[in-house]
């Protein structure tokens, strides 16, 4: 494994400018009373009681005290509920979010300084910027597409709302700059950095709890899943093994078998196991004890964010750019979100997880967790949705899954108005706020577009 990533500014396609509008003074509970910020502050699950093996760890590895890591969590879960809100809000001019600061304050970013105000209103600090963030995906895009001419040198690409670029790291930044032109990029939203990442999967690894493939690797239990007509299993990396090979646990017990598996293109697999084997939402923390997964909302750049791996065990780190595409040597994998979570070989397909929310599964990375390292995780909800699998939670929340419920009247592409009502896992809920459903929005994930009824 290679040290610490080294980042140097390198070749610059184009400047980006940022102009902050003055950030909104957050009162000591995390907004000002009354704004949708606070609100979903303060129904944020993990506000009311965090666990403390999960405020030790990010005190330590973070920096921060145990004060602030109680804030920062339940600033962070309010950010990533209010999120889709403020997508709704802003409209083609929404430029991403994220949280900064020892107690990640939020902030949205917009095209349209007109929309400012409103972002304030909301109580997130708001920044003006040059591109949308679907401007930052098409770039991206162009460069997914053309993924298989990458240098072998620029093995990573990924969308950073906070810079407001499409980022390729690369030891090679004239090759990558060409690469990028070539592919059709829009070359004023794209930013090269040099870098020595190599990331490289990690086999023969365990996550969260150890499993063997078949005689040989072993890697790492994801999350813990149910599907209708089935005993469940668990969702992994599609790396640690292919549709049909078997699995055992921990001293060889036979456990089950892949049913799906995709790797490179994506980085995901879910096991279905025996009825040996009962699925159960939590998380082995190690020396955090046994964490409860209530939900999977997925939480925003600069959020803190765990992983959990047998050869390392417990880790604690940030979340820095989704929709990022890394270039292993097998092939390149997109989607996936890059953290600052060290990793090592034994940790592939383990879980990820912010307060109570599971984030995705180990996929591979650079660095160790002596001198530190860059690890990539493929999200979780892209996995539940292609099974059609639904996570195992604990009391405090509702298990997520595929976005589409049977006797659910909630739909992915459907507008909904602000007072309208649907169906979704059995339970009945109003919309808060107009917008168009997506999937990853289902109602039990976005606390400030639904209120159960």
């Amino acid at each position: 494994m290679l040290p610490r990533k080294t980042l140097t500014a390198g070749i610059t396609l184009a400047a980006v400018a940022l102009i902050t509008v003055p950030a909104v003074a957050l009162a000591a509970g995390g907004g000002p009373d009354g704004t949708l910020f606070a609100a979903a502050r303060a129904s944020a699950s993990i506000t009311a009681d965090p666990p403390p093996g999960l405020v030790g760890a990010l005190a330590r590895d973070l920096g921060v005290t145990a004060e602030q890591a109680t804030e920062r969590l339940a600033n962070e879960a309010a950010a990533a509920g209010i999120e889709p809100a403020l997508r709704s809000l802003l409209g083609p001019s929404y430029a991403g979010t994220w949280v900064t600061g020892p107690t990640s304050t939020p902030v949205a970013a917009t095209t349209d300084p007109s929309k400012s105000a409103a972002l304030t209103a909301a109580g997130v600090e708001a920044r003006v910027v040059t591109r949308s963030l679907d401007r930052l995906d098409q770039a991206k895009a162009a460069l997914d597409r053309a993924a298989a001419k990458a240098p072998a040198t620029a093995p990573v690409w990924y969308v950073d709302v906070v810079d407001n670029t499409v980022v390729v790291l690369t030891s090679t930044p004239a090759k990558a700059a060409a690469w990028a032109r070539a592919a059709g990029a829009d070359p004023s939203a794209v930013r090269v950095l040099r870098s020595d990442e190599r990331p490289l999967p990690y086999y023969d690894v365990r996550g969260g709890d150890a499993y063997y493939i078949g005689t040989g690797s072993r890697c790492s239990v994801g999350f813990p899943v149910t599907r209708a007509g089935s005993q469940g299993g668990f969702v992994t990396a599609g790396h640690c093994g292919t549709t049909g090979a078997t699995t055992s646990g921990a001293n060889q017990v036979a456990q089950g078998t892949f049913r799906g598996s995709s790797f490179p293109g994506n980085d995901y697999a879910w096991v279905e196991v025996n009825t040996q084997w009962t699925p159960t939402g939590v998380v082995n923390g190690y020396s955090a004890g046994l964490l409860p997964v209530r939900g999977s909302t997925v939480t925003q750049p600069g959020s803190s964010v765990c992983r959990s791996g047998s050869t390392t065990q417990w880790h604690c780190g940030s979340v820095q750019q989704l929709n990022t595409s890394v270039t292993y040597p097998q092939g390149t994998v997109s989607g996936v979100t890059r953290t600052s979570v060290c990793a090592e070989p034994g940790d592939s397909g383990g879980s990820f997880i912010s307060g109570d929310q599971a984030q995705g599964v180990t996929s591979g990375g650079s660095g160790n967790c002596s001198s530190g390292g860059t690890t990539y995780f493929q999200p979780v909800n892209e996995i539940l949705s292609t099974y059609g699998l639904t996570l195992a939670t604990q009391g405090g929340g509702e298990p997520t899954g595929s976005p589409t419920v049977p006797g659910g009247t909630w739909a992915a592409g459907t507008a909904y108005a602000a007072g309208a009502t649907v169906t979704y896992g059995g339970a009945t809920y109003r919309c808060l706020q107009g917008h168009t459903a997506q999937a990853g929005w289902e109602p039990p994930n976005v606390p400030a577009l639904w209120q159960r009824v």
